[in-house]
C-alpha cells in the first residue's frame, strides 16, 4: 500500500458508533465500484480492507466511513460499511 495513508476518521474510536468491523460475509457482502477497481486496483482494495480489519480488531471497531488518501490518485478510496443486511463497499468519492 505504497503511498496510502489512512485518514483520522472523524469521530473518537472511543466513540460508541465506532462498532464496524469490516468483515465480509454471507450476509454482508465486500463489493467495491468499477471506477475504484480501476484507479486503485484489486490487490490495494484489498490490502486496504485487511488494514480495516486489523485497525477494527485494535480498537474494538471502526467508524462507517474510512478514507485512504494517496498522492498518486486523484481521489481518495472510501470504505463504507452500511448497517445491518447492508454490504461493504469501496468506492470513490465520485461513485457516491
Amino acid at each position: 500500500m505504497k503511498g496510502l495513508q489512512l485518514r483520522p476518521q472523524e469521530i473518537s474510536r472511543n466513540d460508541s458508533r465506532s462498532t464496524c468491523r469490516f468483515q465480509p460475509s454471507t450476509s454482508k457482502l465486500f463489493l467495491a465500484t468499477r471506477e475504484a477497481v480501476e484507479l486503485y486496483g484489486h490487490a490495494v482494495i484489498l490490502d486496504c480492507l485487511r488494514q480495516l480489519q486489523w485497525e477494527a480488531q485494535q480498537y474494538q471497531g471502526l467508524d462507517y466511513v474510512q478514507v485512504f488518501e494517496s498522492p498518486d490518485h486523484r481521489e481518495p478510496l472510501w470504505f463504507i460499511e452500511d448497517g445491518e443486511g447492508g454490504a461493504i463497499t469501496a468506492l470513490l468519492p465520485s461513485d457516491y
